[in-house]
């Protein structure tokens, strides 16, 4: 580590401490000051506030990974997280969630279903499930910057605290980091996180421009020719994913074949059905919410959230493309003489690309610009996880009557408690790990089913969505115990077999339990009350069979209308998904020096952000409220 990268790592920390302290004073006025920042940051601002926090480690290291092994078709892997959310939140979702005025995604639940037994049900569970997020993914961001500050810093930092209890020096670089971001985290609340994150995101898109151009000049294209196989370049695919790496390189076919997307078609077809669904779900009650909820207006909600897409994949994969295309140049070689190649090895292209094949100066400011990315996602994840527990549980349940300086100083206790309590599980990184999975993988599973329904179905109600998050979660969790276990059983056996099949290929049979709970439990339970349903319909205004309730709001008012946009939505999130896509694969090509792919992609991007314009963004504008 040279001294001048430890200058710019340093002088990085010390302004975004400064910045994070500096705003802080804006957060001390209530709640919504903390939480929301007062709902008067600028669209734009929370735009780049989200696309930050987006821009995480782990995932960059997954991505750079999954890009070097499987070429351009990796843009489609995305697809399982579901990314396509961003779209669909751009295009309709963003006016539906802020048009609550609420302070968190529980806290909306009963807007829909009511302040009774179910709509407290409804609501409590999915507090349950914010914090228990949010600690499980603190624990996980432990394990991970520890692990990528120890490959890339030099310094051994095991310390010792008694006779029998040691800090690794992974561990060590992990609380220093976290105390580090939890510091300005919890004093300034939304402010501070907003304003450290566009600076973290400046330094993210510098480093990620000055790798794309120190790969650029550096890289004939002649070198990544001989590397690249032509294959690599295509996005086209058939039923099953063939290797295309040629013999010196056999290990990566092998890979390609253990990983579990042989049946590559497959894949994509079950990726598609649950990224829609997911989607039209809405998003989890996270900081993704929390940015959109902080806007100043519907309009400005829907603004944020197109500027998001915009801002984060370009930037993005300009970075993760300059990792790859040096990876590639100069690891190839030394990963086709191992003997078998493994994920572990594609994880680590990240940290050894930066350790030895970046120059001085660039490698301190892409460590900052990581570090950043790592700090930004920890902050989003510490502003959000405390809200549900003050708002939703603390201030409805035990002190429904306090100062703000009160609820404010709530948060502080409550944002400690998650990040001790997910430092705490982090330091048992091998159980965490799959935890983390658990969560991510359960939830989002028994998430779908019932968020799709709460959006487009007046019948459904408070047990109903109860009931279906449930039996969606108690599904996963037994797939869950099945893919731990699977070295258990006996091959051949029926469990063995249910064990081998990769979660994404569970997820119709999680989606049909969960509407199997969801409907059971909306027709053998009572209606929500018709006051909510008027109130929330005539108020958010959403599509779907809503006959009922839009006949009685007619009847009250002739001059009430129905959302009749589902066509226009749909279409309009279809263009967007190919936005999207353009904008990932701009970057790619652009890098691997395919310049006839990249007008091709630019040339999609001018058209589809034509006509976005005109079906989206001219419609945006008319928005009131």
């Amino acid at each position: 580590m040279n001294v001048i990268d430890v200058v710019i790592i340093t002088l990085y920390i010390t302004l975004t401490l400064g910045v994070g302290i500096w705003i802080s004073k804006k957060a001390s006025k209530g709640l919504d000051s903390y939480f929301l920042g007062g709902n008067s940051i600028k669209w734009y601002y929370l735009g780049l506030s989200n696309g930050s926090g987006m821009f995480d480690v782990s995932g960059t290291a997954w991505m750079v990974g999954i890009l070097f092994l499987y070429g351009a078709k990796s843009f489609m892997f995305m697809w399982i997280w579901p990314i396509w959310n961003q779209i669909f939140i751009m295009v309709f979702l963003a006016a539906w969630i802020r048009r609550s005025n609420i302070m968190t995604g529980s806290e909306w639940i009963l807007t829909r279903f009511g302040d009774d037994k179910p709509g407290r049900a409804s609501h409590l569970i999915v507090a349950i499930f914010a914090i228990i997020a949010s600690i499980g993914f603190i624990a996980y961001f432990f394990e991970g910057v520890g692990k990528f500050m120890t490959i890339i810093l030099p310094w051994d930092l095991t310390l010792s605290l008694g006779q029998s209890i040691w800090l690794t020096s992974e561990q060590s670089y992990a609380l220093i980091i976290i105390f580090l971001t939890t510091i300005y985290t919890i004093k300034g609340g939304m402010f501070s996180v907003v304003a450290t994150e566009v600076l973290q995101y400046v330094i993210m898109v510098l480093a990620g421009v000055l790798v794309a151009v120190y790969a650029f000049v550096t890289i004939s294209d002649a070198q990544i020719y001989a590397i690249i196989p032509e294959e690599w370049n295509s996005i086209f695919f058939g039923w099953e994913l063939e290797g295309f790496w040629d013999g010196k390189l056999q290990s990566f076919n092998d890979l390609i074949d253990s990983q579990g997307y042989k049946m590559f078609g497959a894949f994509i077809g079950m990726s598609l059905f649950k990224g829609i669904f997911a989607s039209i779900a809405g998003p989890t009650p996270s900081y993704d919410m929390q940015r959109i909820l902080s806007t100043r207006s519907v309009k400005e909600a829907a603004y944020m959230s197109g500027f998001t897409n915009l801002v984060l994949f370009i930037p993005r994969y300009l970075l993760i493309g300059g990792i790859v295309v040096i990876g590639l140049v100069f690891l190839t070689p030394e990963l086709s003489n191992l003997s078998g190649i493994t994920s572990n090895d594609l994880e680590i292209i990240l940290p050894k690309v930066i350790n030895f094949h970046v120059p001085v100066g660039v490698k301190g400011l892409l460590l900052a610009g990581l570090l950043a990315a790592f700090m930004s996602t920890f902050s989003a994840f510490v502003n959000s996880g405390p809200a549900y527990i003050v708002n939703d549980i603390y201030k409805k349940y035990f002190k429904p009557e306090a100062s703000p300086k009160h609820y404010v100083k709530a948060s502080h206790l409550a944002s400690f408690a998650i990040v001790i309590i997910g430092v705490i599980m982090g330091f048992f990184a091998e159980s965490i790990n799959s935890l983390t999975l658990w969560i991510t993988s359960a939830l989002y599973g028994g998430y779908v089913a019932a968020n799709f329904l709460k959006w487009v179905w007046w019948r459904f109600n408070g047990w109903g969505y109860f009931w279906g998050m449930l039996a969606g979660l108690i599904i996963a969790t037994l797939q869950f115990l099945l893919d731990q276990n699977k070295s258990n059983f006996e091959m051949g056996s029926w469990l063995y077999d249910l064990a081998q099949i990769p979660a994404i290929y569970v997820f119709p049979i999680l989606f049909f339990v969960s509407l199997l709970g969801s409907f059971l439990g909306t027709w053998l339970t009572p209606a929500t009350n018709m006051e909510t349903l008027k109130s929330f319909y005539s108020n958010v205004r959403p599509w779907g069979w809503w006959d009922p309730v839009y006949k009685i709001l007619k009847i009250e008012d002739d001059s009430f209308k129905k959302n009749t946009g589902f066509t226009s939505d749909m279409l309009n999130c279809a263009i967007g998904i190919v936005w999207q896509s353009s904008m990932i694969l701009l970057p790619i090509y652009f890098m691997v020096r395919d310049y006839p792919k990249a007008l091709w992609t630019l040339f999609v991007f001018a058209i589809t952000s034509i006509i976005l314009k005109f079906t989206w963004l001219d419609k945006v504008k008319t928005y009131k409220n």
